[in-house]
């Protein structure tokens, strides 16, 4: 069980995110056009798993943008934002938004990747949503960088995340 904050207050998620030098677990998504998405589609490049509550918070939409624009210049790496909105949802997002260079998709049928990543917060108002984190995973499908963040409200360190990519 992991502690974040969402204004302040403490919530916990189911489990533990992975940390540097894990295995990641391969994981099963669901893509905008419900289409499936797992890690093997993924092989042979780095991942960064960008996962956040909803695509309907400033914060999230910033954090999908934001990514979008850093992906754009990241060789052999994709960036798989994940939430547990409806694909319709994301559908809608990622055209409003000119999202082209992450692949946007949902755990809302996904359970094994809720609790193999440890993400899914249990309590507090934002209890079944993701919790915000950035986890980035080699080519050899080992994690290199975990930032979960502690308050919800607040963007991932992205200079963080992005420097693992250099």
């Amino acid at each position: 069980m992991e502690t974040v904050h969402f204004q302040g207050s403490p919530c916990h998620t189911y489990g533990s995110v992975p940390r540097p030098g894990d295995s990641a677990p391969c994981f099963t998504l669901t893509s905008k056009d419900l289409a499936e998405v797992t890690c093997k589609d993924f092989a042979g490049k780095r991942i960064v798993l960008n996962v956040f509550p909803s695509l309907d918070t400033p914060v999230c939409a910033a954090s999908v943008r934001r990514f979008n624009d850093e992906a754009s210049k990241t060789p052999d790496t994709v960036v798989v934002c994940v939430s547990m909105d409806l694909p319709f949802a994301e559908q809608r997002f990622c055209v409003a938004n000119g999202i082209e260079n992450c692949v946007v998709t949902s755990a809302f049928r996904s359970p094994e990747f809720v609790k193999n990543y440890g993400l899914e917060i249990v309590d507090g108002p934002l209890k079944g949503l993701l919790a915000r984190a950035v986890i980035i995973i080699d080519t050899d499908g080992r994690v290199i960088f975990t930032d979960l963040v502690d308050e919800i409200t607040h963007e991932p360190d992205y200079e963080a995340a992005m420097s693992m990519l250099a």
